[in-house]
């Protein structure tokens, strides 16, 4: 199958350091208005998970400087969308309405109106449409998936989801919420999904934080309010440009146990009320291949992405957006009407 990347920046390289290790999939295609990574220099491109980037052989590969171009190579097959968060919703449409299956990086959209257009377009068009959200794919996340949904951990009592970095430089559009949706929707935008599938949909929510967008902070406390469960909550965001490490983690307490997660040294483990500890399987996987072999796989098979369904997105896009308006509201719950 052959693929064109739109976008050869952090996630571009990413991707395309994933694509190229998958078996009959073809990067026949790479877009970008920097001469320099079209050449394949992508070695000053770093990130927070994922790089560095490296150079890269496209000497195979069709270079396009523009949306248009690229999107009218007939020869392609599908299109993966690493562009700037702003461009998410309208590329992914046009491709679309090209006939290519598209996956196109997290958020899917700023707002849960271009994401059901989406879905729309897709449907009309019977492609295959896919949102990167490689949390999905991540084997300690997998876990604690399995372990909620199965029941094993017993009835959730509190579930608490953290994820910060310093503020991603990539551009001018970082600064701009209305391009970038800020620290919320670049990164939380994976907690919000995990919740949505592990708990479903929340009857209110309430947040608190702190935004400053010219000096790159977005900080957010949010929490997301279920009869049946004492606390879920949602915080991190954007800490300062600079050296600030990029962390996430989770600590999930059920009626039979604790699991816990995070990524500066604690292995994700399940700590029974008998008082043993399991760790979670961890095997040895990227997940960006994980998540990009799948897509393929959907797209060569013609079956819906069921393990990362557009319309899950949809729903993840439309409680980021909640949890920005409600911390503009300082506490005051929302109701959640997803």
């Amino acid at each position: 199958m052959k693929i064109g990347v739109l976008g050869l920046g952090f996630m571009g390289s990413t991707h395309l350091q994933a694509l190229e290790t998958i078996p009959d999939v073809e990067i026949a295609a790479v877009m970008d208005a920097d001469e320099a990574r079209l050449s394949g220099d992508l070695s000053g491109i770093m990130g927070n998970l994922g790089g560095p980037g490296r150079r890269m052989d496209f000497s195979r590969a069709r270079k396009y400087r523009t949306v248009a171009e690229i999107l009218a190579d007939a020869d392609l097959d599908a299109v993966d969308i690493c562009l700037p968060t702003n461009f998410h919703a309208p590329v992914a449409l046009q491709a679309l309405r090209a006939g290519k299956h598209v996956l196109v990086e997290k958020p899917m959209a700023l707002e849960g109106a271009a994401a059901e257009q989406m879905i729309e377009e897709a449907r009309r068009r019977d492609r295959i449409l896919m949102v990167a959200q490689v949390l999905r794919f991540i084997p300690a996340y997998e876990g604690l998936t399995d372990l909620v949904r199965s029941g094993r951990l017993g009835n959730v009592r509190s579930a608490f989801f953290r994820r910060r970095t310093a503020t991603p430089t990539w551009g001018p559009w970082e600064f701009d919420s209305a391009q970038s949706g800020g620290g919320v929707f670049d990164l939380l935008i994976h907690d919000a999904d995990m919740c949505l599938r592990l708990f479903g949909a929340p009857e209110t929510v309430s947040a608190t934080g702190y935004e400053a967008m010219k000096d790159g902070i977005d900080q957010i406390v949010a929490e997301l309010h279920y009869s049946g469960i004492g606390s879920v909550t949602i915080t991190g965001g954007w800490y300062l440009i600079g050296e600030y490490p990029f962390s996430m983690e989770y600590t999930v307490t059920g009626d039979r146990g604790v699991v816990e997660f995070s990524s500066a040294g604690r292995p994700a483990a399940v700590y029974w009320a008998n008082g043993k500890r399991e760790e979670l399987p961890a095997p040895d996987v990227d997940p960006y291949r994980a998540e990009l072999e799948y897509f393929t796989g959907c797209c060569r098979d013609g079956r819906k992405p069921d393990r990362c369904l557009p319309e899950e997105s949809a729903r993840a896009v439309n409680l980021a957006r909640l949890m920005v308006d409600a911390r503009r509201r300082k506490g005051e719950r929302l109701p959640c009407r997803l």
